[in-house]
């Protein structure tokens, strides 16, 4: 790896950590921000909620432009908002302009990532370069969502809220110096044709998709506002494929989703991170009304997590180099299958949280493993002006899976309160949140089976 190409992970990654931060930050300070801005309880999950349908809704749209118009352009302008956001947001006093700075960071969000995961694709040619530098990457993304519950309660207790948007402002600052001079623009596509009707219908089946799921977790599924958007989602992604396999200048060409790697790489990442993240909230509810800790001690007991994806990312190359992209993925999951299922024997004592921290950190490092496999595999085998397409398609898995798992693991202990009564004791929630913890395990195994029967390794592009 050349000097030059460090600057530029550097770079790349700083900018993808603060995004993967921003997803987490502000969760356990939302009680405050209602009181400060004027939210009232049952709106206060709208704060989440605008950020992850415009980070999840428009990511495959922006993955799309970097191809066409160009990947560098399309960072720095998206770190530019993400700048701009952030001082909206630090400064918000009414909840109209809180909720237009969170919308703008999803959008800075569904901008950059993709765009930065390409130039970092790009920069590195295929094989051990890259998928060191996509380990990196993905142990730092995942290392974000843990010190943004961490930072979060650290900056809410010591200074306010509001800098859990200040800070980002410094950073962008230094992207925006920084990226003009390291970074080199992308070769481009056919600049004058953008699929307009596939974008449009991709988006709002995302958008949709993302609302249905939110409500669902928060309301349960007999609601229609939950069923009723994931119906019409649904009902958009058939068209969407229609649209596709009929447009010369598809946003999505047919072609790429029929390759196996593209396709079941990509469901792998979806199960990987709905799976992981789904995890967290469950034991975060685990940490609080069982075992009696506060916000930000629940946070910092996941630094454990945090520490072992960062061991995953970087362990995650050599074992894609020994045992191949498929087989890290399968053994990746299965392993977090195993953590995720000791967990099962947690209980209302103390001594509980030694095999929480044990589970975690094991849990972590199998994921980040299975995660980066999934990386390597949706991006390989394509040419340089695919691969903002490509990675605008794991960017949308991920979005998809983070969103996806809180919602479904929400609903599980939410039936399980109503059905055994007397919800607020630590006795019901732990007999609520193993069932959630069994099903998680199981996605696990299912997902590794899936990609053992199914996912055939792509062959390597020659440089």
């Amino acid at each position: 790896m050349t000097g030059r190409q460090r600057l530029i992970m550097v770079l790349l990654l700083t900018a993808s950590f603060t995004l993967a931060v921003d997803f987490s930050i502000l969760n356990v300070a939302l009680p405050r921000i209602g009181a400060d801005v004027g939210f009232s309880l049952n709106h206060l999950q709208w704060i989440a909620t605008s950020f992850a349908l415009c980070a999840a809704g428009f990511t495959l749209f922006f993955g799309r432009v970097a191809d066409l118009f160009g990947r560098k352009r399309l960072f720095i302008a998206g770190m530019a908002l993400l700048g701009i956001g952030s001082l909206v947001g630090g400064l918000a006093t009414d909840p109209g302009a809180l909720l237009a700075a969170r919308v703008a960071q999803g959008l800075a969000t569904a901008a950059v990532t993709p765009a930065a995961l390409s130039l970092l694709t790009t920069s590195f040619p295929e094989g051990p370069l890259r998928d060191k530098a996509l380990g990196l990457n993905g142990s730092l993304m995942a290392a974000g969502f843990t010190a943004g519950a961490i930072l979060g309660g650290l900056l809410t207790d010591l200074l306010s809220w509001r800098w859990a948007f200040f800070i980002n402002i410094p950073i962008a600052l230094f992207v925006l110096v920084l990226a003009p001079k390291l970074l080199t623009e992308s070769a481009r596509g056919n600049r004058t044709k953008l699929d307009v009707p596939g974008a449009f219908t991709v988006t709002l089946a995302l958008l949709l998709l993302v609302l249905g799921l939110t409500t669902a977790g928060e309301k349960g599924w007999a609601e229609p506002l939950a069923w009723g958007p994931l119906a019409a989602g649904l009902i958009l992604f058939v068209l969407f494929f229609f649209i596709e396999k009929n447009t010369a200048h598809a946003l999505v060409p047919v072609t790429i989703l029929r390759r196996n790697n593209i396709a079941w790489g990509n469901i792998a990442g979806i199960l990987a991170f709905a799976t992981e993240t789904s995890l967290v909230f469950v034991l975060t509810l685990y940490l609080q009304q069982v075992l009696g800790y506060t916000p930000l001690g629940a946070g910092l007991a996941f630094a454990v997590l945090g520490i072992g994806t960062v061991a995953g990312g970087i362990i995650a190359p050599k074992l894609i180099g020994k045992l191949g992209n498929k087989n890290t993925i399968i053994a990746g999951l299965t392993i977090q299958a195993a953590a995720t299922g000791s967990l099962l024997f947690i209980n209302t004592g103390q001594a509980s949280l030694i095999l929480v921290l044990i589970a975690t950190f094991i849990g972590g490092v199998a994921n980040l493993a299975a995660i980066v496999g999934f990386m390597v595999t949706a991006t390989t085998g394509l040419p340089d002006t695919e691969q903002g397409l490509a990675t605008g398609l794991t960017t949308m898995s991920q979005q998809i899976g983070i969103t996806m798992g809180i919602p479904v693991m929400s609903t599980l202990i939410a039936a399980s309160l109503v059905h055994g009564g007397n919800g607020g004791a630590p006795d019901q929630v732990l007999h609520s949140v193993l069932p959630a913890i069994g099903i998680n395990a199981a996605l696990c195994l299912a997902a590794a089976l899936l990609v053992a029967l199914f996912l055939r390794p792509p062959a390597r592009v020659a440089d």
